[in-house]
């Protein structure tokens, strides 16, 4: 199997988030979990998205895992790699985002990687080198809160230069506006005077077009979803792919029950989780007994066995962030953030053992640690539930064929847990 286009995603869900991205701009995708075993037989498609949970590792075991894809994924045929990061660019001062980079960037050559995270779909913008969200900078958006990487620096050329040791620069939106020539001849310039890493400006979909077909003449880049959408365009426009083949049954239905697992402390899903209320039966766990013992899983494997069989359920480990503080306070942010994600990844794993063949689970970390557990080892990629969140179909997996869907906290609206049901029938 020869590809295209290659991308190391640094979570789970953003890698659905960009796998879905490729298929609806005409590339036949599907996501690994992990670097693929020699013995799965993969389908032929355009681009693969390789899944890993390196976000918030150490940044020594996230570069080793990286670069590790990479090497895979050259292997395969891919021209280009990008690195898939958040649209939130949530990343501490000791990495990841900078240490990888710099990383892949040295095992393709050197060079000036263009970085961006824009995503004007999902409200994620960039000016002048600054993070936006939904209008407002980054460090004064909702979104500064993530429970394991605060955000409070909207600067990304200053984020970056604080991660690395090259020299960080910035292509504003007045060269990318005046189209791929000047772009380029920005990034060229920048190379020149030693700048490892370009940040890229990005305001409108047609800028992530601009920037996609300059990143696809060099070997890596750093980006969210929307950079992901300019790269499948030029590869599209280029004719080096056949464009627009997806798997036709990616939805066809399975046998077997329905369940909803959250972990994330998000503002959209603990809003998903009110309205889930109205129409099933919710489970809201007591995160600190889930942090203190076994019992608050026990008991939530046996409420949610009780009722599968007749309809879904949902199992939440969410909680407000005045609650997510206090318990990372009182345990540690390390021990409390991975007590929930086994456990709720526990809590998967014996539902899918009693049945459960569509599940959704809210969540980066929470959908990382679930899919690990299940030994889910790659996805074919179906339609699009809401913007970032597609339908997932299981290739190779012991338990058959299963739909899932993996979201991230802050995507979709307040009916998503329903929305996302409706389409795995």
């Amino acid at each position: 199997m020869a590809i295209s286009l290659g991308s190391i995603a640094d979570d789970y869900t953003g890698a659905s988030d960009l796998a879905n991205t490729l298929t609806k701009n005409g590339l036949r995708t599907v996501q690994t979990v992990g670097i693929p075993d020699p013995s799965l037989a993969l389908p032929d498609v355009d681009a693969v998205v390789v899944s890993l949970k390196i976000r918030s590792v150490p940044a020594s075991e996230a570069v080793t895992a990286a670069t590790e894809a990479e090497r895979w994924l050259r292997h395969r045929g891919a021209g280009h790699v990008l690195y898939k990061i958040c649209s939130t660019f949530d990343s501490t001062d000791a990495g990841n985002i900078g240490p990888v980079t710099e990383a892949l960037r040295d095992a393709a050559g050197g060079g000036s990687v263009l970085v961006t995270p824009a995503f004007p779909e999902t409200g994620r913008t960039v000016y002048l080198g600054h993070l936006f969200v939904g209008g407002q900078p980054l460090n004064e958006s909702p979104l500064k809160d993530h429970p394991l990487n605060p955000m409070h620096d909207a600067n990304l050329v200053r984020v970056l230069a604080r991660q690395t040791r090259g020299a960080v620069g910035l292509i504003d939106l007045a060269a990318i506006a005046a189209g791929p020539a000047a772009a380029r001849a920005s990034l060229d310039a920048l190379r020149t005077t030693g700048v490892t890493m370009a940040v890229a400006d990005a305001i409108f979909e047609k800028d992530l077009e601009t920037l996609g077909e300059i990143a696809l003449e060099t070997p890596i880049s750093t980006g969210a979803s929307g950079l992901g959408l300019g790269l499948a365009r030029a590869l599209v426009r280029s004719g080096r792919i056949s464009g627009g083949a997806t798997a036709e049954d990616i939805i066809r239905p399975v046998d077997g029950f329905s369940a909803i697992i959250a972990g994330s402390c998000s503002k959209a899903t603990l809003r998903q989780l009110e309205v889930a209320e109205r129409s099933m039966p919710v489970l809201r766990l007591d995160p600190e007994r889930l942090i203190s013992g076994p019992d608050e899983i026990a008991a939530a494997i046996s409420w949610a066995g009780d009722r599968i069989s007749a309809g879904p359920v949902v199992v939440a480990a969410s909680a407000a962030p005045e609650t997510v503080s206090r318990l990372q306070s009182q345990y540690g942010r390390e021990t409390s953030g991975h007590a929930i994600e086994t456990a709720t990844s526990i809590i998967a794993a014996e539902l899918v053992e009693r049945g459960v063949r569509r599940l959704v689970v809210a969540g980066g970390e929470t959908s990382g640690a679930a899919v690990d557990r299940l030994a889910i080892p790659a996805f074919l990629i179906g339609p699009e539930i809401a913007p970032g969140v597609p339908v997932l179909r299981t290739v190779g997996n012991a338990q058959g064929d299963m739909l899932l869907a993996l979201k991230s906290g802050n995507f979709g609206g307040d009916d998503f847990f329903a929305s996302a049901l409706a389409m795995m029938r």
